[in-house]
């Protein structure tokens, strides 16, 4: 099977799950890090500092500086990930509309940050792509 009809089976059967907490993105100290390291989603250490992605809740409960305000899509498919291009299809959908989009790639899925204010068309558009190759 080559990969572009593997790509198309696997975004037919494409289930986006929307997390409804608000995430926010968060500078922290390594003693915050300590702290906080069990309500962190994602961590990531750059040259910069630390920064990690947490429940905008909890930034306002520890009164963190933060920037942006997003929306977690878990990409869900029932097979692997390991096709390369599934994901920049999706990506580039999302850039086509004009919805800007953070890619975190996990251990069992992908997962698609969003602003808050793009994540009803984001969810259209994922759902769009399942639609589009099942009835075309």
């Amino acid at each position: 099977m080559n990969a572009q009809v593997k790509i198309e089976q696997l975004l037919q059967r494409l289930s986006p799950i929307l997390n409804r907490e608000p995430l926010v993105m968060c500078e922290l100290s390594e003693e915050q890090l300590q702290q906080l390291l069990g309500e962190c989603l994602c961590i990531f250490r750059e040259r910069e500092g630390l920064c990690a992605l947490l429940p905008r809740e909890v930034a306002e409960r520890e009164n963190l500086a933060r920037v942006g305000e997003f929306r977690q899509i878990t990409l869900h498919f029932s097979s692997c990930l390991q096709v390369p291009g599934l994901t920049a299809i999706m990506v580039r959908e999302l850039a086509d509309a004009g919805i800007h989009a953070n890619v975190v790639s996990a251990r069992y899925h992908e997962h698609i940050l969003v602003s808050e204010r793009d994540t009803a068309q984001a969810m259209q558009i994922l759902h769009g792509i399942s639609n589009r190759l099942q009835y075309s």
